[in-house]
């Protein structure tokens, strides 16, 4: 029992120490930005542009005569971007990854269509102050496990409560659709080998079923197929996760063909494979994980770096994530990655933004810096892509300039003053 207590106080007191920064203020006066350049997020790049913007939404872009209102700010030899958007993330979700009490993620059973990972989301989590300082700032928070996970949400990544985060509350469902044959490591031979999934139909049948259901009902009574009938409608989308080529096309072929209005798929390189499969069904693509080993044992040792310039070479639209959500602040670094391995560097950053944007139904407002739309940006030095390059100035969520000093900044400046002496 004192075991138990001296735990709980120190990790109180590890919690009011480690506290994070407050949110910012709504935008009070209109601000320019003058002589930056500016990546759109569309492909576009403006040399030596002004952008404004007033009440958090952005008023004018472009080259334009300054009419002398507001604050001007001189942003000669920086850059300004679109906020990056994370998807398929556990942000909000998870703290101490070993320590089950903060894991939020994941629920047990096969089947949770009405799980709502929004009500579950931390606003105080030390995680997103990390994300923020790469230039971060908006992630889809998403459920994982079993073969229907839940719900997730899109959220700014600078509010006091989930409600205040959530910019589209339930975006999409999220199944993870089970492959015939699985790798498995096999430790009579010490290597991966090939193993059937005898359940796979008792799997795919299990998930057929429930969205059969939910279309030929009203959903009234019932939570979980309240929670599917939405994606017959187009009001959620369908966010297919597998890393199987034949997994692939079943899945968006079933879906497809049972009436659902958004698919999105998540997977790696097994869609290489089936490029023109997914290119036909208009499919959009995140890659997972773009820092990773090869698919297969005869596969180039550059393949997944390879991969998203390759699938947006063949027509597929492609968004770029990250696993989880520890590391997951690396997100423009794995977009540079692919700028090495034959990617355009505006269409990687699009990849981030405008691409991530279309995906998640929020490109009304948020994901490239046009007339209109939200003044979600941020600043830098030099090249976000590039790790010696995006050193952050500032960074604006709705118009507000949010606060970019969190833990590590001042663990930094502590040792700094420190050794300095």
């Amino acid at each position: 029992m004192k075991k138990l207590i001296t735990a709980t106080l120190m990790a109180t007191a590890f919690t009011i120490q480690a506290l994070t920064p407050e949110p910012a203020p709504e935008q009070s006066e209109a601000v320019v930005f003058t002589n930056a350049t500016i990546h759109i997020g569309n492909g576009e790049v403006l040399e030596n542009a002004q952008l404004a913007f007033e009440n958090g939404t952005i008023s004018r872009i472009g080259h334009f005569k300054l009419a002398n209102s507001g604050q001007e700010i001189d942003l000669e030899g920086k850059h300004i971007y679109p906020g990056l958007i994370l998807t398929n993330s556990n942000i909000g979700l998870t703290e101490v990854d070993s320590f089950k009490a903060t894991r939020d993620f994941s629920e047990t059973g096969q089947s949770n269509p009405n799980v709502r990972s929004l009500i579950a989301y931390n606003t105080d989590s030390e995680r997103i102050p990390a994300l923020r300082f790469n230039g971060v700032l908006l992630a889809q928070t998403t459920p994982s496990g079993g073969l229907v996970s839940g719900t997730s949400s899109v959220v700014q990544l600078d509010a006091w409560n989930w409600e205040d985060a959530a910019i589209k509350a339930d975006d999409g469902l999220h199944i993870n659709w089970p492959a015939a044959w699985r790798k498995q490591f096999d430790w009579s031979t010490f290597s991966m080998q090939l193993k059937e999934d005898k359940k796979y139909i008792e799997k795919t049948n299990l998930i057929k079923a429930l969205f059969n259901d939910a279309k030929h009902s009203s959903g009234k009574g019932n939570l979980k197929l309240a929670a599917v009938k939405p994606v017959f409608n187009g009001e959620k989308t369908v966010f297919v996760h597998t890393n199987s080529p034949k997994a692939i096309i079943e899945s968006i072929t079933y879906l497809q063909g049972a009436g659902v209005e958004k698919v999105v798929l998540i997977t790696g390189q097994a869609a290489l494979k089936v490029t023109d499969f997914i290119k036909d069904s208009g499919v959009p693509v995140i890659v997972e994980s773009v820092h990773s080993l090869p698919h297969s044992q005869d596969g180039s040792i550059d393949a997944a770096y390879a991969l998203p310039a390759q699938l947006a070479k063949a027509g597929i639209e492609v968004s770029l994530s990250y696993p989880g959500s520890m590391s997951s602040r690396n997100l423009p670094f794995i977009a540079g990655t692919t700028v090495a391995y034959g990617n355009d560097k505006e269409t990687a950053l699009q990849m981030i933004t405008l691409n991530p944007a279309k995906a998640l139904g929020i490109d009304a407002q948020y994901g490239s810096l046009e007339t209109g739309k939200s003044a979600t940006l941020f600043i830098t030095e030099g090249d976000a892509l590039d790790m010696r390059g995006n050193i952050l100035v500032d960074a604006y969520i709705d118009g507000r300039k949010i606060d970019l000093n969190g833990q590590q900044q001042q663990l930094n400046q502590r040792f700094k003053e420190k050794y300095a002496q």
